[in-house]
């Protein structure tokens, strides 16, 4: 019985690492450029991949800095506001670019979906 407990501890699967992408610069208040891949299939079945900019104020992010981390980006868009949510792990996700800086107290600018209130912009 002991001889099976040291070949079972012997014969472990190794763990799956699933790699993170850190955006430290990434909170609320941050004009970002969101790079997307994207495919596309045509009538003929045939598929093309791109990559789409999405740029926009990053109103939250979520779930701290693990793997499940999330942003929420937010632009105007012919006179509508469009939102999308982006898991920042996501192979989707090429890269994300800091386009600028504004200076918040909050962590949630939900507020702004309503109320567009000018930013005080951070000077380097």
């Amino acid at each position: 019985m002991a001889e099976e407990k040291k070949q079972a501890e012997q014969t472990e699967v190794p763990a799956l690492t699933i790699e993170s992408k850190q955006y430290p610069d990434v909170v609320p208040g941050t004009v970002v450029r969101v790079h997307e891949k994207i495919v596309e299939v045509n009538p003929k079945g045939e598929e093309k991949k791109r990559v789409q900019i999405f740029e926009g104020t990053v109103l939250e992010r979520r779930h701290g800095k693990g793997i499940s981390a999330t942003i929420t980006v937010r632009k105007t868009s012919k006179g509508f506001g469009v939102e999308k949510i982006f898991p920042i792990s996501s192979p989707i996700i090429e890269k994300i670019e800091v386009v600028k800086r504004y200076e918040v107290r909050r962590a949630n600018l939900g507020y702004l979906r309503d109320y567009f209130k000018r930013l005080k912009e951070v000077i380097k």
